[in-house]
């Protein structure tokens, strides 16, 4: 029986219909063609069962960078709280990449850039074994990155029309667990408040809460939940929450507590309510979801959060990556538990 014929980079670059040495530079991941090209090439040399030389498969397997993209606005200075919050979280993960012998390289991704779906030149002209999508990125961004055929694991958010694996929290049980800790309390009117419709995380924890109350018997108002905003902007989400208030307390009493999707939002609801000379805790109890720094001071008025465990949450994404679930085209979720914080304890 004749053995098959070896492939070779010309049988490649016959097949596409370009040059030997464009080929070449493809499938050594340096410059010198386009990222389109690079892609075409790399799927056809799979397609068609190239294998690489001994001396290429050294080089690639000393590569071991992993390129961590980072959109500009989850460590922009303008939310400080968040900005702290994010950086621990990504000075952890570059620390974690560093663990496992790898070299982290954090490349920002900026609005322009995100807008206008470009990749950044790191990404051609790099050799990389993989990338971390760190935080919250635009879904046609994270698709445009996911078609590159990268080994791609997404980090604190996803989107579940993205076969692709994600290192999340356990927002759901997150959720739900503070849910039933104010139920426990007596707590009935227990309303809502966070962008379901932005993130997946919110819309998880949102589904916690429906849980809870659902499983404890108790009926959900809607005038007691807001489950959608524009966009993330600060100014505008307090003035959402401000017109929220305005209509629940001219149609009736405020619930007795809130859940809120993130610390975030926790705190410009406490702003508002003690804007309207309401006392919290003491007349409304308001719970959040993240455990940041200020929103566990004993003045912020917060009643109880989740911690977000951070530096689980980056050793399963570089797990996932390293473990080759990057390379898979299925949806693979690790969820890290929290833990919950009772503020009064504190």
């Amino acid at each position: 029986m004749a053995r098959p014929k070896k492939i070779s980079m010309q049988d490649i670059a016959d097949r596409i219909g370009i040059s030997k040495n464009a080929v070449s530079l493809a499938l050594s991941g340096k410059s010198g063609v386009s990222e389109h090209v690079r892609l075409i090439v790399r799927h056809t040399a799979q397609e068609m069962g190239y294998k690489p030389p001994a001396a290429a498969k050294q080089a690639e397997q000393k590569i071991k960078n992993i390129l961590l993209l980072v959109p500009e606005r989850v460590v922009s200075h303008e939310d400080t709280e968040h900005f702290r919050f994010f950086h621990d979280m990504l000075w952890i993960l570059e620390e974690t990449v560093k663990a496992h012998g790898c070299s982290a390289v954090i490349v920002r991704i900026d609005r322009e850039m995100e807008q206008r779906l470009e990749l950044p030149p790191l990404y051609g002209d790099l050799p990389h074994i993989g990338v971390v999508l760190f935080g919250i990125i635009a879904k046609p961004y994270a698709h445009m990155v996911w078609e590159t055929g990268v080994p791609l694991v997404m980090l604190d958010s996803y989107y579940r029309d993205l076969a692709c694996a994600a290192a999340v929290s356990a927002n759901t049980e997150g959720a739900e667990s503070i849910v039933r800790l104010l139920i426990e309390q007596g707590h009935e009117r227990i309303g809502f408040i966070g962008p379901a419709n932005l993130t997946t995380s919110h819309e998880e924890r949102w589904f916690g809460y429906w849980r809870a109350m659902r499983e404890a018997g108790l009926p959900i108002d809607d005038r007691h939940v807001l489950l959608e905003a524009d966009d993330f902007d600060e100014v505008k989400n307090e003035r959402g929450i401000e017109m929220f208030l305005k209509e629940i307390t001219a149609g009736g009493a405020l619930p007795t507590a809130f859940f809120c999707g993130n610390d975030r939002t926790a705190l410009l609801l406490i702003r508002r309510l003690r804007a309207l000379g309401i006392s919290v805790p003491k007349q409304v109890k308001v719970t959040g979801f993240d455990g940041l720094e200020e929103a566990c001071t004993p003045d912020s008025g917060l009643y109880a959060t989740v911690r977000v465990d951070k530096k689980r949450m980056c050793r399963a994404a570089i797990r996932l990556l390293l473990d080759g679930y990057g390379d898979h085209r299925h949806a693979v979720r690790w969820t890290v538990q929290g833990t919950r914080l009772l503020l009064e304890d504190f």
